[in-house]
């Protein structure tokens, strides 16, 4: 029994130290281990069986010992096989929990793999997300861009608003000057006038002594052109003697003058361009002066020397002899003038608006409200057209209505005047008007004093 205890627990130490080195050992080299201890138990068993057979062959008088002694020997390898096959089970747990542990660090293999693919999917997600807040910043630095730009064209567009504000206060300010001027003016004109009816009969007899003068000149012309004629410059002759005659006051249609014109030069056309410039210089400085007669007369010597091919510099001089008129109070032949300007040239703003405002002043509401109709057209930024349109139409109405009463009331005088011998009068006729269609109903009332109370 000491012996077997003994055998066990040297079995136990021989089988704590196989698993020690069982455990520390890799997995391949138990493999081949576990094969090397199967051919040690097939060896064992082998050995085994060839002692029976010797024992049997024995002679039979130790055969009580040799039982006891097989016993024990049977005992001890029942044991022996006992341990190897615990061992080969404990072998094939190990083995099983080495295929677990595998299998468990596949698995965690697995989990790490999913772990990092859902780390990889959140940077990707926040890596997106980080793109999306770039592009928001960005699209909100452009509209933070577009609304600063935006306030700088409303910054522009203030200063420019400004900027016309203040040129509208200057031009109300010359407005105001010109008005202020104008009627200082108006105040000369009365001595203007004066002074021009005593320069219109020193005028008048100037033009019988031109008259005579001019008779004289023709004759000796026409002497002289019977020598031009003989010289090849006839025609020369006859165009400057007619201009020449003209220059005085009497002014020729277009029609005319292109007649006249026909045969000069480019050069002579372009000298007599620079004679109207120069005439014009003079009237201008006329004008500034306050000489009105003199500017008037300037300007149409200067429109009798530039050639009717030169539109502009004519509506120019038109325009201008226009505003002299205006100051000498002929406000029909300024408007004659300022039509004559705008014919030649229909953008002429300052023709428009002259023409416009002698319009006004001789009550022809309608005419001035479409000229300056066309300045706006022309000139959008002009304030005092723009003004205009807004105060002509109320006084187109008023006007319109005060002629209306003004004709009704004649009316109802001359319906009394008819109604009278028969012993009634328009009040016996009610007059009201549909403020639908604006039209009117007369009702027969006959006691309208009746009704009145």
């Amino acid at each position: 029994m000491n012996r077997q205890g003994a055998g066990k627990q040297q079995e136990e130490k021989e089988e704590n130290f196989y698993d020690c080195q069982e455990t520390l050992e890799p997995s391949g080299r138990r493999e081949e281990e576990e094969e090397e201890e199967e051919d040690d138990f097939h060896i064992k068993t082998d050995g085994l069986t060839d002692r029976r057979d010797t024992t049997e062959r024995e002679v039979g008088g130790g055969r009580q010992k040799e039982e006891k002694g097989d016993r024990l020997q049977e005992e001890q390898q029942g044991d022996r096989l006992l341990q190897e096959e615990q061992q080969g089970d404990r072998l094939q747990e190990e083995q099983q929990g080495d295929r677990l542990q595998e299998e468990q660090q596949g698995d965690r293999l697995q989990e790490e793999q999913q772990d990092d693919r859902l780390q990889e999917e959140e940077q990707g997600d926040r890596l997106q997300e980080e793109e999306q807040g770039d592009r928001l910043q960005e699209e909100q630095q452009g509209d933070r861009l577009q609304e600063e730009q935006q306030d700088d064209r409303l910054q522009e567009e203030q200063q420019g608003d400004r900027l016309q504000e203040g040129q509208q206060g200057d031009r109300l300010q010359e407005e105001q000057q010109d008005d202020r001027l104008q009627e200082e003016q108006q105040g000369d004109r009365l001595q203007e006038e004066q002074q021009g009816d005593r320069l219109q009969e020193e005028q008048q007899d100037d033009r019988l002594q031109e008259e005579q003068q001019g008779d004289r000149l023709q004759e000796e012309q026409q002497d002289d052109r019977l020598q031009e004629e003989e010289q090849g410059d006839r025609l020369q002759e006859d165009s400057d003697s007619e201009m020449e005659e003209s220059s005085q006051e009497v002014e020729f249609d277009d029609d005319y003058l292109k007649e006249a014109e026909k045969e000069l030069t480019e050069e002579e056309k372009e000298s007599r361009r620079q004679q109207s410039l120069t005439l014009k210089e003079k009237g201008n400085g006329h004008f500034k002066a306050g000489d009105w007669v003199d500017a008037e007369r300037s300007y149409t010597n200067a429109l009798v020397s530039c050639p009717v091919c030169f539109s502009r510099e004519r509506a120019v001089l038109f325009s201008n002899r226009a505003a002299a008129r205006l100051h000498l109070d002929l406000k029909v032949k300024a408007i004659l003038d300022c039509t004559r300007a705008i014919q030649l040239n229909p953008d002429y703003v300052r023709a428009l608006l002259r023409r416009a405002e002698l319009h006004e002043q001789t009550d022809k509401l309608d005419e001035a409200l479409e000229d300056y109709k066309k300045v706006l057209e022309l000139d959008p930024t002009h304030t005092s057209a723009r003004q205009a349109c807004m105060r002509l139409p109320q006084q187109i109405q008023e006007r319109n209505e005060k002629l209306k009463e003004e004709m009704m009331s004649k009316l109802k005088d001359l319906g009394n005047l008819v109604l009278r011998p028969f012993g009634l009068s328009t009040n016996n006729f009610q007059v009201n008007q549909d403020s639908d269609t604006g039209s009117y109903s007369i009702n027969f009332v006959q006691n309208p004093n009746n009704n009145n109370r």
